[in-house]
This record gives structure tokens, sequence and C-alpha cells, in this order.
């Protein structure tokens, strides 16, 4: 009797699409100018200053496995995505490279940021550089004026969810002005879920599914970078720095309104005081204990269940094939109960 094999892990479905991808996504940047290409090849994790190869950590390649996935939906071979995704990966890349500069971030992924290691001005240049190719790499691509449509749509979304995390640190932590909840669930979703909802339709799209099954592709993604961004709070306060690689409580030391904050914000147990403990760094680690007191990371991680009750629901009810459909539901459970 032939042995049933079981279904991949989420961990193996995330090699074999960055497996398939990585060719393409190196003879794209190696298309760029010398200097640039290093200093893109440097945020992916491939070199390091100067050129030498290294062997960084980079990204899960989440966006790449959602675009080969999405063709794959759709019914086609997953090489059909693999301009979605290497675009989609280009666009991530410039996003965090523009972002970390934004944000005054040092480090990313245990090294300095690209713009701590070259200068600011040439970071802004290789981010602008990655955007261009991610464009043209779509363009390209059969049946990518339609894509480039949707691409532009997630990236102005993306525009929008940046400018409003950038307008909350100015924000007070009570009164009329104060961030609420619902605000922080649209930001997320501009800044983190469009561009994740974009990738698994772009791949749908490019595999020729119908637009039915492209739409829930794409508000499923949003959910699921909803979910994904919620459990990034909890880890920022909360997480493990072996695996985290951020220190306790560092979200709290930078006075960053994430959702556990605004939800406990929200409680008459944590109104009065969190405010203060928010406004001294030093004293996260009693802000952390507030904030799970009054309610906080409970919410959080509700939140975070029904998004991705809602991702579900999306996937279930469309016209999937139905084996890329399970490496998206698996996928999805990983990302939102990593390291939790």
């Amino acid at each position: 009797m032939t042995a049933v094999q079981a279904p991949p892990s989420a961990p193996e479905v995330l090699a074999r699409c960055r497996d398939l991808v990585q060719p393409a996504l190196r003879e794209a940047v190696g298309r760029l100018h010398p200097w640039v290409a290093e200093m893109a090849a440097y945020s992916f994790g491939w070199c390091e200053v100067g050129g030498a190869p290294a062997a960084a950590p980079g990204g899960k390649g989440v966006r790449q496995a959602l675009a080969v996935l999405g063709a794959e939906a759709a019914g086609a071979d997953g090489r059909a995505g693999i301009p979605a995704a290497v675009a989609v990966e280009l666009v991530h890349g410039f996003s965090l490279l523009h972002d970390d500069i934004m944000d005054g971030d040092a480090t990313r992924r245990r090294r300095p940021a690209v713009w701590k290691a070259y200068g600011t001005g040439p970071a802004v240049l290789a981010g602008d550089a990655l955007f261009a190719l991610a464009v043209e790499t779509l363009s390209v691509a059969p049946r990518g004026a339609g894509a480039v449509r949707l691409l532009s749509a997630a990236l102005a979304d993306l525009v929008r969810g940046q400018a409003d995390d950038l307008l909350f640190a100015t924000r007070p932590c009570t009164g009329p002005e104060r961030v609420t909840p619902e605000e922080y669930r649209v930001m997320a979703e501009g800044k983190t879920g469009a561009l994740l909802g974009c990738a698994a339709a772009l791949g749908a799209a490019l595999g020729g599914a119908p637009e039915a099954a492209v739409d829930a592709l794409d508000r499923a993604g949003r959910h699921l970078g909803v979910a994904f961004q919620l459990v990034d709070d909890v880890l920022g306060i909360w997480g493990d720095p072996a695996v985290t690689g951020k220190p306790v409580g560092g979200d709290l030391r930078e006075r960053k309104k994430t959702y556990p904050v605004l939800a406990a914000l929200g409680s008459p147990a944590a109104a009065c005081g969190l405010p203060e403990l928010l406004g001294a760094p030093e004293r996260a680690e009693e802000a952390a204990a507030l904030i799970e007191a009054a309610g906080g990371r409970t919410a959080t991680l509700s939140e975070a269940r029904a998004h991705t009750a809602a991702a579900r629901t999306l996937l279930t009810g469309a016209p999937l094939a139905t084996e890329a459909a399970g490496d998206l539901f698996r996928l999805l459970d990983h990302l939102v109960h990593r390291e939790l």
C-alpha cells in the first residue's frame, strides 16, 4: 500500500516558493546600477558593505510565497506568479529602506540598516530604484498591464497607512485626539495588509484567475496583514529577544502607539496611570505589566484571531485549487501563531 504523503509544513511552503523566486529576484537586482545593486543586495542579506558575499538573515519571503500560491490557486504553474513575487518583494524592500529612515531605526535584521551602512541619500536612492524596478518587472509580464494597476492601488494604500502611522506619533494618548483602535486597524491594513493582499492577488491575476478569486485573495491577504501586524505588536512588547531580535518592551521604550497600548488606554484600569508610564522609557516593564492587566494583550490576540477567521472565510468561499488553498491555510496559521 502506498503511504499517504503528509502535506508540506508552512516553513516548507515558504522555502519552496523562495527557491523558485530567488533566481529571478537576483537577476532583477543585477540589472541595477552596480552601486545601487550592492545596496539592494545588502538589504536582502546577500552581501556585506563592499559587496563581499554574506549569509545574513533575510526576510521570511511571505509576500513572494503568497504570489506563487496565488498563481497556483488559479490552477496555473507557480512559475506564472514569479514576476508578481519579484515585484512585491522589490516593493517591500523599497518600503523597508524608507521606513528605517523615517523611523530612525538604525538596525534591520540584527545588522546596520542601509541608511546607517551607506548613508541616508544613497538609501533613499536604492529604495527608489527598487520601486522603479518592481514596476518594470511587472509591466513586461504576461497580463502585466492589469497587474500594474493592482500594484498601484496597493501602493496608494501603503502610503496612506504609512502616513497615518507617522501622524499617530504626534497625537496624544488621551482625550478626543487620541488614536482609536479602529483607526489603528485601518492603518495596519494599509501599511501591512495592502501589500500582502496585493501579492496573492497579483499571482492569481498572472495565473489567469477570475476576478472573484483575485478579489477574495486580495481581501484575505489584507486581513492576514492586520493579524500579522497585531501579532508583531504583541511580540514587540512581550516577545523573547532571542527569537525576535528586539529588546523586551522595545516598542514601549520607543513610545509606539501599538494596538495593545491603545486597547489598554481604553480601559479604566489603565487610563490614569499608563500615559505617565509611556512617557518614561525606563519604566517600560511597569507599562507592559499594566497593559496586560488592563487586557491589552488579550484584546490584541482576540482581534488577530478575528482577522484570521475572516481571511479563512474568504479563502474557503473562493474558487481556488485545492492543494494551493491548503498551502495558503497552513501559511496563514503559521504567520499568526509564530513565537506566541
